[in-house]
């Protein structure tokens, strides 16, 4: 019997929701994407908060069971759907290096490179300056992480690296140059290269670039 869809509720510039569609594409999983509109508020409508209390993408239904936040969902997915446990291992060491990074992606991911793009592109207040000096504190780290390594929490991609990957491809469009960092630029470029991978759709260009 052919399962139903997996319902996943989204935004198309979220680099949350892209994490998690990538995951669904790599699994292989049916799924309906139902786009969100966050200008004309329907995130703060009942029929959305009653799956997610917090008014924030991306929110799966799986069947009866609904799961919001998109490392949660990471996880959700790969525990129920990966049975070989390639993107998120099962033991005590590989599962502490995924969950390294998934705090990484919720941390200095996300108030780095996310944050700084999500002033320039989309007009959030506040002074995006900090978020960029913040991002290249972070890319410094982070380039000397990949170095040696071809992903980022075991030799083959996990979900650690689709949780990091959205923010770090499109920070150029925070003002967040990529040019010192090779290292990043081929790991980008290595979880481009996974089969089923889909690019998130580009956000407006900024008219300068930051060192």
């Amino acid at each position: 019997m052919t399962r139903p869809p997996i319902r996943f509720h989204r935004a198309a510039l979220s680099g949350h929701c892209h994490r998690v569609e990538l995951l669904l594409r790599m699994l292989a999983l049916p799924y309906e994407a139902v786009d969100v509109d966050i200008v004309a508020g329907e995130l703060r409508q009942p029929a959305f908060l009653r799956l997610n209390r917090f008014a924030q993408v991306p929110v799966i239904e799986d069947g009866a069971v609904v799961v919001a936040d998109s490392n949660a969902i990471l996880t959700y997915l790969a525990t129920r759907y990966d049975a070989a446990s390639t993107w998120l291992p099962r033991d005590a060491i590989g599962a502490a290096r995924v969950q390294r990074w998934l705090s990484a992606a919720a941390g200095p991911v996300a108030y780095g490179p996310g944050r700084a793009r999500l002033v320039h592109v989309f007009g959030a207040p506040g002074d995006a300056a900090p978020a960029i000096a913040h991002a290249h504190a972070f890319l410094r780290v982070f380039d000397a992480e990949v170095a040696s390594h071809d992903f980022l929490a075991a030799d083959h991609a996990t979900i650690a690296d689709l949780a990091c990957y959205a923010y770090i491809a499109h920070a150029p469009e925070g003002l967040v140059a990529l040019d010192d960092y090779p290292h990043v630029r081929g790991w980008l470029a290595r979880v481009e290269a996974l089969p089923r991978f889909a690019p998130m759709p580009r956000a407006p260009a900024p008219t300068r670039v930051a060192a």
